[in-house]
């Protein structure tokens, strides 16, 4: 039997059903008007019974997503006939909501990536993770030591809005000091992933007259929170030495930077200019958001840079970090170190939203760091990844002599500037049919139009294997593109 679960447990098979049909017909595996297997056809396949098959098939036709014909079996439906079926009884009603949001986020401009990723054969994503990679093993063990009665009892409880103790003890003693940091407990909080920080610290630092310095180009979804909150966006200058601590700089009432590698070009922030910035913060009073996202694996030999954070002295440095990076994305476990006054709010802020993140995801997460398997992971990780990059760093500019790749240390991304004319877009899309994924560098820019020939190629995704037919496939298609 292809399908997981009892054969008894009809409600269950029927929805795994109704899942795979509908992840077809996305996917375009199924086009409108496509039949079906008969009931009794795909019953014999998956080893069911058909009923279960017809139940399926009955509640994939209620929701519009299939239409019965008669003798002629199960299609899928028309994309007007679902719509058709949907349609709200009062239309004016339906066209009234536009006029009643206070905000339109989904008109900013967002960074897209296939959710179907996984089925392209040549994913040179960023931020994403070859599923090989993950220590199952190892988190099975966590899991399993943070499931016995005493600690279930501990964690299931309503903590309202503080986290789970041992995470926070592990942040403190294994964790942050790899960054050079030493915090209290309660300088740390916990949150759903490093963007759930940034939206928080958003949130409580910018008000509508707040002068705000972002990166240029700069990670897209801080400017884009930042850009619902306040009017006051400067972009902050830079040399080949990063962020560059001017007059400009000193004018901003927060700051967000990602000098460990500048996302997205990777470029990493000596010593020398992180305490230029430092300095430059404190004579203009500016705060300072620290968004370290993949500081922990490195893919090299540890430099020894020290954090921002760990270079302040007068409290001005809120550092945001993430588990997602390493680990998995849909761990969504980050965190925040700042001075306690700030942890306070946040924890109030945050309760407003949500309460806490789920305990037992972080007595789980708390185990695997206890145990050892974190600085374990780490390990075999970056030697993977650092053979993906040894390989890209070889390979990309013998067949891609018209491009320039720029990788700062123990980066997880190519920061790739195409030629003189060259739409990254439209490469991008290309690509895709090929098979290759890419990430056009414009949505980065606060003109889009600055990064039109710039792309990134990240390397966590792909399997070694793949990566010389997958770079081989991108140069053939760019030199059509460059024509």
């Amino acid at each position: 039997m292809l399908f997981g679960g009892r054969s008894g447990d009809e409600p269950a098979l029927r929805a795994q059903i109704g899942r795979m049909v509908s992840e077809a017909i996305a996917a375009g595996l199924l086009a409108p008007g496509a039949r079906l297997p008969s009931s009794r056809g795909l019953a014999a396949e998956l080893g069911l019974a058909r009923n279960t098959v017809v139940a399926a098939y009955d509640a994939l036709i209620d929701a519009g997503v299939l239409v019965s014909r008669d003798r002629s079996g199960c299609f899928v439906a028309s994309p007007g006939a679902d719509a058709a079926r949907s349609a709200d009884p009062e239309p004016s009603a339906a066209g009234a909501w536009p006029g009643r949001f206070a905000i339109r986020p989904s008109r900013l401009p967002q960074i897209t990536k296939p959710r179907d990723w996984t089925r392209y054969p040549y994913p040179f994503l960023f931020g994403q993770f070859d599923a090989s990679l993950f220590p199952v093993a190892a988190w099975r063990e966590s899991v399993k030591a943070a499931s016995s009665v005493k600690e279930i009892n501990g964690w299931s409880l309503d903590q309202v809005d503080d986290d789970d103790r041992d995470l926070i003890e592990q942040l403190r003693l294994r964790v942050l000091p790899r960054r050079g940091i030493l915090a209290a407990p309660g300088e740390i909080m916990v949150t759903i992933g490093s963007q759930h920080a940034l939206s928080l610290l958003v949130q409580l630092l910018v008000a509508r007259r707040t002068v705000v310095g972002l990166e240029d180009p700069g990670y897209t979804d801080t400017r884009n929170m930042v850009g619902l909150a306040s009017d006051r966006i400067r972009p902050l200058a830079r040399d080949g030495r990063g962020i560059v601590p001017d007059a400009a700089f000193r004018a901003c009432d927060v700051a967000f930077v990602t000098i460990g590698h500048q996302c997205p070009t990777t470029a990493v922030t000596p010593l020398s200019r992180r305490r230029e910035l430092l300095a430059a913060a404190a004579e203009g009073d500016v705060v300072l958001v620290e968004d370290d996202y993949e500081a922990d694996l490195s893919t090299e030999e540890e430099v020894g840079l020290p954090s921002l954070k760990s270079l302040d002295a007068d409290g001005r440095v809120i550092h945001v970090g993430s588990f997602s990076k390493v680990l998995a994305p849909g761990l969504r476990v980050g965190y925040v170190v700042a001075p306690s006054p700030v942890v306070d709010e946040l924890r109030a802020l945050r309760r407003l939203m949500l309460r806490h993140p789920p305990t037992n995801n972080q007595r789980s997460l708390a185990a695997f760091v206890a145990l050892g398997h974190y600085r374990a992971h780490l390990a075999r990780t970056a030697a993977v990844l650092r053979q993906r990059a040894d390989l890209i760093a070889a390979l990309a500019p013998q067949l891609m002599p018209g491009c320039t790749f720029r990788r700062g240390f123990g980066a997880k991304s190519f920061w790739a500037e195409g030629p003189a004319g060259l739409d990254a877009r439209a490469l991008g899309r290309a690509l895709q049919r090929e098979g290759v994924l890419i990430e056009p560098g414009d949505i980065f820019f606060m003109d889009p139009e600055q990064g039109r020939r710039f792309f990134r190629l990240g390397f966590t995704a792909i399997p070694l294997q793949q990566i010389e037919p997958g770079l081989r496939r991108l140069a053939a298609v760019l030199a059509a593109c460059s024509r």
